[in-house]
């Protein structure tokens, strides 16, 4: 008798396979996973796109320096990356640590003839300030620019490229423009090693030239903010996405990744390669939360301390970083002749007031994810003191008249005010308001249990 096949059993399943476009990194190795390939394929993966990887140094390297490093033979990364462009569909790469001439030319050789876009991060210095590029290899690379659909070099690589001083948005522009000249399709010129209060990120292609501002946080933990910028990049190239839209997505990611970073190892930490992911995968658990919430609320009855505006719910998710990252009550919650009632539902961006006040409470404790405004008089004055919280306030009065022309302002200027004033984190931030602002008690909390904890006693002490 012929072999048998094997009898299927009700427990066989098929496979139902998921397609996702390719994205290729070539970079050095890090073995404190912060930077490098390790940190592009964490990026490429947080970015719905399959990663694959051609090794071109193996680094001893941690979140306080680069031990040591072991440069491969440009041939074994030839190899690398015809192995995968001979099998995967790429759609997109991107470059990192190339270290020597060899590996530059090796490189510039594939991206010459590929039919995808490469992004090219110059990688010179590591963060830590240990060098990753032999000098000889930085005059080669100005044939590997001429063959990139994106450069990304910060400050000091576009000064070794260009001889630009990068000091302002003008001399980032003449950076990207001479970039564009050597043959680049596009240049993004990174503004984080230059000094400042705000990080300027200045993209120059042939057509246009564009600034992404932002805050810069202050933070160490920087560690592969490059290679994650660059990767996320790539993927989203990947993924059939416009330039412009995938660098200003690009941007966007590492502002967050950088202002949430990993606290791992023992030096400044590392960038947080799936915060976005990760970002979005709570939504629908904060909305819960918000809904829990107001549910307690209607069965605890809080009338008491609900303002004539009436109250609002607020949940942030974790990283959030604006309003519409926040849930809460659409038209607040009301009084009603039997006790109160949210008007309509919950939905995210339903909040501005309440929400702006949360997040700008965040930027002292991220921790706060949940707020509510409550009445504020005389009478909740006493219950606050009672309860012996930690409470806050600020005073419209003096309120700039600066802060006040600019929208959206004074929540920012109120929390800021308010948090300087109290050692920790209050319990309850009061706004006793002014001509045509009702005054109010804003409580927060770092989740929404805690919240109606708060709420219900301050309501059961009134």
């Amino acid at each position: 008798m012929g072999d048998q096949q094997p009898t299927p059993t009700t427990d066989t399943r098929r496979p139902a396979p998921v397609q996702r476009p390719v994205a290729l990194t070539i970079a050095g190795s890090d073995s404190g996973g912060g930077a490098g390939v390790q940190a592009d394929l964490k990026t490429i993966e947080a970015h719905d796109a399959f990663g694959t990887s051609a090794v071109t140094a193996v680094t001893a390297q941690h979140t306080r320096g680069v031990e040591s490093t072991h440069v491969l033979p440009a041939e074994e990364v030839a190899a690398q990356i015809d192995a995968v462009t001979g099998d995967f569909d790429v759609r997109a790469a991107k470059t990192g640590m190339l270290a020597t001439e060899e590996i530059v030319e090796t490189v510039t050789d594939r991206a010459a003839s590929a039919e995808f876009p490469f992004v090219v991060d110059p990688v010179m210095v590591a963060a830590s300030g240990d060098r990753l590029l032999a000098p000889e290899a930085e005059r080669a690379y100005e044939e590997l620019v001429a063959e990139t659909a994106l450069v990304t070099p910060n400050a000091d690589e576009a000064e070794v490229l260009t001889d630009v001083t990068v000091e302002d948005r003008e001399s980032a522009t003449e950076a990207g423009e001479r970039l564009v000249a050597m043959g680049a399709d596009a240049a993004l010129v990174k503004g984080g090693h230059v000094p400042g209060e705000s990080v300027r990120d200045v993209l120059v292609t042939a057509e246009e030239t564009r600034a992404f501002e932002h805050p810069r946080v202050e933070t160490d933990a920087t560690h592969g903010s490059g290679c994650a910028l660059s990767a996320a990049v790539a993927a989203q190239l990947a993924r059939g996405n416009d330039l412009s839209d995938a660098v200003e997505s690009g941007v966007e990611f590492v502002t967050r990744a950088v202002r949430y970073p990993l606290d791992v190892g023992e030096g400044p930490g590392a960038v947080h390669h799936g915060v976005e992911r990760r970002n979005r995968a709570a939504r629908e658990p904060t909305a819960e939360e918000v809904h829990e919430v107001v549910r307690e609320f209607v069965a605890e009855d809080v009338s008491a301390l609900v303002p004539e505006v009436g109250t609002n719910v607020v949940g942030a998710t974790p990283y959030a970083e604006t309003v519409d990252e926040t849930a809460a009550v659409e038209g607040r919650i009301a009084r009603t002749f039997s006790g109160v009632e949210p008007n309509r539902g919950v939905r995210f961006g339903a909040s501005s007031h309440v929400a702006r006040f949360l997040l700008a409470c965040r930027e002292f404790d991220p921790d706060l994810r949940f707020a509510a405004n409550c009445r504020f008089d005389a009478d909740v004055e006493a219950a606050l003191e009672s309860l012996d919280w930690a409470v806050a306030e600020y005073d419209r009065g003096s309120e700039p008249d600066e802060v006040k022309e600019r929208e959206g302002s004074t929540m920012q200027w109120g929390a800021r005010r308010a948090f300087e004033s109290v050692e920790g984190t209050p319990v309850a931030v009061v706004d006793r308001g002014e001509v045509g602002k009702e005054a109010m008690t804003k409580v927060v909390a770092e989740s929404g249990e805690e919240l109606t904890e708060r709420v219900v006693a301050l309501s059961e002490t009134l």
